[in-house]
């Protein structure tokens, strides 16, 4: 591999890794040379999911923790390295709730916050302590198109999105001078299992692919390349940015 997106020596911590776009993004640093600890709540799970990179000749290891928890987020870290240095932070964990706001649960606002918003900060506080004493360090932040744009019955998720572009800006004003790249990527519509009763509505469905310019839904795989670049030397000079992977939806009207 090309050096500017060569990735060895690394160690990469992506969270909510376990399945979908996470794995996806592990797999992908992984067979750019880094070595990926995969983070979910489930142990066996994770475990699995680590174990399978493994058996194709990756580096993979599992850390399950609850990501919302900070005393959890920092006996982690600490754990992790341990082993050595987390050089690459994929903050990857997240959930959906959809309802109208007007009957929006209390408790569903509050969990969709917790884990889109305050675990982007606490697992971002936890490495970056170690990426700002060593003067070097790559975050990502997984934001989404609707950190861009608003769409009906998804208020909470849409607020907790815009609050991670918003952190991603906020940690590069405040950690470009150690050598640190905070960026953020955001995914359009994936196919994912967060997003199956959508594909499976024939009407959306037909929405989102009349809407994006492509005319298609995003493999999960279609991430990867933006995950290597934010996590490489090619974007040593790219900080404070959110890149749009929406097959171009986020660019037209």
């Amino acid at each position: 591999m090309h050096s500017l997106f060569d990735l060895s020596g690394r160690k990469a911590l992506i969270t909510g890794s376990s399945q979908g776009i996470g794995l996806a993004i592990a797999r992908g640093l992984a067979s750019a040379g880094a070595e990926v600890v995969l983070n979910g709540r489930d142990p066996a799970k994770t475990e699995a999911a680590a174990q399978a990179l493994r058996t194709a000749g990756f580096m993979a290891t599992a850390s399950a923790f609850d990501v919302t928890k900070v005393a959890a987020v920092r006996a982690a870290v600490e754990a992790i390295e341990a082993a050595g240095p987390i050089g690459i932070l994929v903050n990857n964990a997240g959930i959906q709730h959809r309802a109208p706001m007007v009957d929006f649960p209390e408790a569903e606002y509050h969990r969709v916050m917790t884990t889109n918003v305050d675990s982007v900060f606490f697992v971002a506080q936890a490495v970056g302590r170690g990426m700002v004493k060593r003067g070097r360090g790559k975050i990502i932040n997984i934001g989404s198109l609707m950190s861009e744009l608003g769409r009906a019955n998804i208020v909470p998720y849409t607020a907790s999105k815009g609050a991670v572009k918003l952190m991603t800006r906020a940690l590069c004003a405040e950690w470009g001078k150690h050598n640190i790249q905070v960026n953020g990527i955001g995914p359009g519509y994936i196919e994912t299992e967060m997003n199956k009763a959508l594909i499976d509505d024939t009407v959306f469905n037909a929405w989102v692919c009349g809407r994006t310019p492509a005319g298609r839904w995003a493999k999960v795989d279609e991430l990867v390349g933006a995950a290597i670049f934010l996590a490489a030397p090619a974007s040593d000079y790219i900080n404070g940015h959110m890149l749009m992977v929406d097959g171009g939806m986020s660019a037209v009207v």
